[in-house]
């Protein structure tokens, strides 16, 4: 099997990785996500100038022919200086959720206005009950008339602040925990009877919880098939944890990367502690997990498009050893850094802390764990 990436994606990666070295230093980031904002709109706009928010959508609904890979290269760049903008968010769910069940209307409609940077969205699909189960869902779309009443309440809603529209699950018939009766709609997030209550996250970026009293949908708001929704958002959400993979791998290098850096420069006993056979070990095993990581983040995206079940293993294999592998490497790298790591004056603590949160986004380890087992013995 080819691993090549093609000219256009090798030079995709080196445009991306001189823009996050220049716009994504540590103490510019660091003023960044203390900001007010939170985040940079103008950064936003260059990534739009440049063509990456529109990569993985095909020429045909405006975008420049990519795909999944597409969106891995540029995760991975991503990863690599924990940039915030809302990527998969708005790329790789909203426009993941238009080209797979999207009317003709809704991509004209939307996806020009995620290529160009003027629409950004936020995925509202967790519930506070809801754990990892993406079909137990109190939040309702009631039939009214010719469109919706919504009503209910999303957790977590990573950025939710930065976003003018909102792409949300919500029960439409059944009961809380059936997987039929789930529908998708797109709102504007400014719409009457949505409440947001903002706060930033540990790893520095922003969410929100979304409460939704009474709001009015008409039925354009409507994504694909009404009550036949979970398939498509399992495989959405199965490209949005392929796409985060990527970006563990990216932030996993850096990390082992400024380990390596910090072993050589730090002394003890007269000598770098990068001396010590027992750290060289320590980093070693830094570097497997990183690498076994970047193999499965790639296998991962390559069975994006494979059949369900096939897709459903392989990304949560991938889950389960990046996950590991994250958990593993930030705390190796916090744990040869010494007391200083956890500080807000080495780069390396906020390493740490987007590694560890990866692990509980759209299922941790133990819960793709069961899935993977799940999977093998059906």
């Amino acid at each position: 099997m080819d691993f090549n990436f093609t000219e256009e994606q090798a030079m995709v990666r080196d445009g991306l990785s001189r823009l996050v070295r220049e716009q994504y230093d540590w103490e510019t980031r660091r003023s960044v996500v203390d900001s007010e904002s939170g985040w940079r709109p103008e950064v936003w706009a260059q990534l739009a100038e440049l063509g990456i928010l529109g990569m993985p959508f095909s020429e045909a609904d405006g975008g420049f022919g990519g795909g999944a890979v597409d969106a891995m290269v540029v995760m991975e760049e991503f990863g690599q200086g924990l940039v915030v903008e809302p990527f998969v968010p708005t790329v790789v769910c909203a426009g993941g959720f238009l080209k797979h069940s999207g009317t003709q209307a809704q991509k004209e409609e939307h996806i020009g206005g995620i290529v160009d940077g003027s629409r950004i969205f936020a995925f509202a699909y967790a519930e506070p009950q809801g754990r990892y189960d993406l079909a137990d869902l109190t939040t309702t779309a009631k039939k009214d008339g010719e469109g919706y009443v919504l009503n209910g309440h999303k957790a977590v809603v990573v950025g939710a602040p930065w976003a003018t529209h909102l792409v949300l699950t919500a029960r439409t018939s059944g009961e809380q925990r059936d997987r039929d009766g789930i529908s998708v709609f797109i709102i504007d997030k400014n719409a009457a009877g949505v409440v947001c209550r903002d706060y930033p996250t540990v790893d520095g970026r922003r969410a929100s919880e979304v409460y939704f009293e009474n709001v009015a949908m008409s039925s354009d708001a409507l994504i694909g098939e009404e009550g036949a929704a979970l398939p498509v958002i399992e495989r959405v959400v199965d490209e949005a944890i392929a796409a985060q993979c990527a970006e563990a791998c990216g932030a996993m290098k850096v990390a082992h990367k400024m380990t390596v850096e910090y072993s050589r420069q730090r002394k003890q006993f007269g000598v770098p502690i990068g001396s010590f056979q027992v750290l060289q070990h320590r980093m070693v095993d830094m570097f497997t997990e990183c690498e076994q990581s970047v193999s499965m983040s790639y296998l991962a995206t390559l069975k994006l498009d494979a059949s369900e079940t096939e897709r459903k293993r392989a990304v949560s294999a991938a889950k389960v050893r990046v996950g590991q592998a994250a958990q593993f490497v930030g705390q190796e790298a916090i744990q040869i850094h010494g007391g200083m790591g956890m500080t807000d004056e080495l780069a390396i603590g906020s390493y740490f802390k987007r590694l560890t949160i990866f692990d509980s986004e759209f299922g941790n380890v133990d819960h793709h764990m069961k899935r993977h087992i799940g999977l093998n013995g059906s």
